[in-house]
């Protein structure tokens, strides 16, 4: 998503005189018109820097401008005016990073969805459809409900459950059609 950086506002910015910087103890290069030139010059491409961090352009502008805020309330200890824009980068990049700790955890927070779960009704309804197969079921041959059962309750092969019963395929798959269209008509019948 590409991200479109605002040109600031030009300002106009307090000029600070000698009993300011005094009072402060703030270092000649570090002031707030310094800080004024910074944002001008390098507004955009710590915008940029944010940019390849964050994903959408409002997280972006809120990191740059709250490293501004940051490096500003400390500028006391920025006594190199040459290191504020390294101090400005550092603090972007460590915002961004704050940012995404935040939604990563948000995400994990969030509650999951519950699973699609039946209505009393289906519920209901399920549970007389299971019924009336196993009432279906105990009404057949034994050797149909057994191939029935162990074909497509136990997902064998037919080779699997000629062996397990000790009968030959054509007799599991003869049991097995038989077993199919008598549980139809069962099922099919009014109760």
């Amino acid at each position: 998503m590409p991200v479109i950086a605002p040109v600031p506002a030009a300002r106009p910015a307090r000029i600070p005189n000698q009993r300011d910087s005094a009072e402060d103890g703030v270092a000649a290069g570090t002031s707030v018109d310094h800080l004024t030139e910074t944002y001008r010059a390098h507004y955009r491409s710590l915008l940029g820097l944010a940019a390849l961090l964050l994903d959408d352009t409002a997280s972006c502008e809120d990191v740059v401008q709250e490293a501004f805020i940051r490096v500003h309330s400390a500028r006391k200890r920025v006594r190199d005016p040459e290191k504020t824009l390294a101090y400005l980068r550092q603090t972007v990049v460590n915002l961004s990073r704050s940012a995404l700790r935040r939604r990563i955890l948000g995400l994990k927070l969030l509650s999951k969805p519950m699973p699609d779960m039946a209505s009393a009704e289906e519920g209901a309804y399920d549970q007389l459809e299971r019924d009336s197969l196993i009432k279906a079921m105990k009404g057949l041959q034994r050797r149909q409900r057994e191939v029935l059962v162990l074909r497509y309750f136990a997902d064998m092969t037919e080779a699997q459950v000629a062996e397990t019963l000790g009968i030959s395929l054509g007799s599991v798959k003869a049991y097995g059609s038989r077993g199919i269209a008598a549980l139809r008509v069962a099922m099919e019948a009014p109760a």
